[in-house]
């Protein structure tokens, strides 16, 4: 069993700052990468960026220069600096883990999804 717990969601102003985190835990045996996705009201879930395990990020390109991705192997973590945000970035924000679980045999590779935080940027 994991888990992908997410923080740090919640209202912010425009131009503002906040950071979100998510924590995994469980039978881990390793994470590949992590990442963070988001649905506004009425859209598709889009990406946000990503991060793997060496640190090499992939953004989208409206969130380049806005966002920092980042994140603590040591603690099974990833975080989404959020800077100057915009009314239009209010969504929820979903965490997404691609990592290799404990099995009794082995291990396999899953993807694992938050249960997502709300971020609301008021102008």
């Amino acid at each position: 069993q994991v888990q992908l717990v997410e923080s740090g969601g919640g209202l912010v102003q425009a131009g503002g700052s906040l950071r979100l985190s998510c924590a995994a835990s469980g039978s881990i045996f390793s994470i590949n990468t992590m990442g963070w996705y988001r649905q506004a009201p009425g859209k598709q879930r889009e990406l946000v960026a990503t991060i793997t395990t060496g640190g090499s990020t992939n953004y989208a390109d409206s969130m380049k220069g806005r966002f920092t991705i980042s994140r603590d192997n040591t603690k099974n973590t990833v975080y989404l600096q959020m800077s100057g945000p915009k009314p239009e970035d209010t969504a929820v924000y979903f965490c997404y883990a691609n990592l290799n679980v404990h099995l009794g045999w082995g291990t396999r590779q899953y993807d694992y999804w938050g249960q997502g935080t709300q971020v609301t940027v008021s102008s």
